[in-house]
């Protein structure tokens, strides 16, 4: 659907073209009049089954698309009802969006929530389930929290005082965000929306996290500044089957619904590619049965890796770790990319749990072992140490006092997520068992060198290769000095140590 200018025009515009217009020309009855933006509709209310008024405004939000915004109110009852909906094309894949609310002018941040949009604050682990649209900011849906889990407190005090004591905590903490953690229930159920006083400030405030997931990509959160805000994160995913059916995008089908043949346990993996094995065993999280799912996939000009998934449809929990499939290397390997535009970007990276990766520009590093085995996008790996360190740093609050400096180094990450200048990227493997893309493979890449190295007895002692022995381990070792003086002058080579046969 192409946006028509002239039907969704700017919100801005509209708040200036309606305020320049007399109060009783601000609406329109069922017809559209472009010197009239808002229409006016008499509506049924559901309450009270008296006439109401819907009124509807089609508007464009900047840097997201174009809405519908309804308002309903009934002069009968008194009811009440806001909502938004989008008018724009279903996008091909879901969207997350997670803001940093650091300030108390963070609150401010608008938010455009649909009507399939799942809300979720991780410190007082609340989850908003989808209901229906909103244009509001960050403040109002606080505040609408407060006024939706204080309707029953009275009657859960008496019937249900664990529930009561357990939802006391977060409307309190709700309060606290929003300055009013001394006001009584009286003020809790009021539905006016206080502008922000200067005396808030003074508060102290507990930074949080607050998560907009929609697999529609309808919903939206305001950034500051540009999209290089370091407090603003979007991260886009592909629907799952599931999520299709549930939008009423695709028919359920019956067939794809049945659960495929499960392959021989102990079978080998040395048949083809597409062979997934499928190995039982108990959820780390919670303890319930669940399988992992294994996968060969060889990568061109490298070698056989491991795939492995574990889903747990009890507790939801998700792991996903990637292998080396082939002997151990004698060498490490050192890989350097110059990136210098987004194409870089696409290209594949393979990250073994024993590769180290830094950024000398930003001066990022990130030891062996952090982040596990990842089989993904050079893109993909920065928005997933951008979402480890935002979250982990700013949820714990450490970014607080250090005046600035981590939000800067956020700003610097960003900028080379969105390679605004060329960077270098660093892959440093003792076990070269980690893989990035070569454009213009089978020739050199003008961009990338691949550096072959010896590895440090240190290192072999840290990987384990120094104790290991695979030929004539039924000979009883010879223990000699170098057991009590440490790495002796003639410490095995590293070629020596890692001489392994493939299984």
């Amino acid at each position: 659907m192409s946006s028509n200018p002239e039907l969704f025009p700017a919100i801005g515009s509209v708040a200036e073209q309606t305020q320049k217009l007399p109060v009783e020309q601000q609406t329109v009855e069922v017809t559209l009049d472009e010197e009239r933006p808002v229409q006016e509709i008499e509506s049924l209310c559901m309450r009270c089954e008296e006439q109401g008024v819907t009124r509807l405004l089609l508007t464009t939000i900047p840097y997201f698309r174009e809405v519908i915004v309804m308002s309903f109110r009934c002069e009968h009852c008194g009811f009440s009802n806001n909502e938004v909906q989008s008018a724009g094309t279903i996008r091909p894949e879901g969207v997350v969006y997670t803001v940093r609310i650091l300030a108390r002018d963070d609150l401010n941040r608008q938010i455009v929530k649909s009507n399939t949009c799942t809300v979720s604050i991780p410190e007082i682990e609340l989850t908003i389930p989808p209901g229906r649209g909103q244009l509001t900011t960050i403040e109002g849906l606080i505040r609408d929290i407060i006024t939706d889990l204080s309707a029953d407190q009275v009657l859960r005090r008496v019937e249900n005082p664990a529930a009561y004591e357990k939802i006391e905590s977060i409307l309190q903490w709700c309060r606290e965000v929003v300055g009013d953690g001394d006001a009584d229930d009286a003020d809790e159920n009021a539905a006016v929306d206080t502008p922000k006083k200067a005396s808030e400030s003074d508060r102290p405030f507990k930074p949080f996290t607050i998560r907009l997931d929609d697999p529609t990509g309808n919903s939206f959160a305001e950034f500051v500044g540009g999209m290089s805000d370091p407090k603003w994160n979007m991260r886009t995913y592909h629907r799952t089957r599931e999520q299709n059916i549930e939008l009423g995008l695709v028919a359920p089908d019956e067939s794809a619904a049945q659960p495929p043949e499960e392959e021989p346990i102990g079978g080998g993996l040395e048949g083809e590619n597409e062979e997934i094995f499928n190995f039982p065993g108990t959820c780390s999280s919670c303890g319930h049965p669940c399988n992992t799912l294994i996968k060969k996939v060889n990568i061109p000009y490298f070698k056989d890796i491991l795939i492995m998934s574990t889903n747990c449809e009890h507790c939801g929990y998700r792991d996903n770790e990637v292998k080396s499939g082939s002997a151990i290397s004698p060498q490490g390997k050192r890989i350097t990319l110059k990136v210098e535009d987004r194409e870089d970007l696409s290209r594949d990276i393979l990250k073994s749990e024993s590769c180290g990766l830094s950024i000398p520009e930003i001066e990022l590093v990130l030891q062996a072992g952090t982040l596990g085995g990842r089989f993904t996008t050079l893109e993909g790996i920065l928005d997933q140490v951008y979402e480890e360190l935002s979250q982990k740093v700013f949820a714990s609050g450490d970014a607080a006092g250090d005046n600035g400096a981590f939000e800067n180094f956020l700003k610097k990450l960003k900028a080379v997520k969105n390679v605004e200048h060329p960077f270098t990227l660093i892959l440093d493997d003792p076990l070269a068992n980690s893989y990035l893309q070569n454009l213009y493979a089978p020739d050199p890449d003008p961009n990338m060198t691949i550096e072959l190295y010896d590895r440090t007895w240190e290192q072999n002692e840290e990987l384990g290769l120094n104790d290991m022995k695979v030929e004539n381990y039924e000979e009883d070792a010879q223990p000699t000095a170098k057991d009590a003086e440490g790495a002796p002058k003639d410490a095995p080579s590293s070629k020596e140590a890692a001489t392994v046969a493939s299984s």
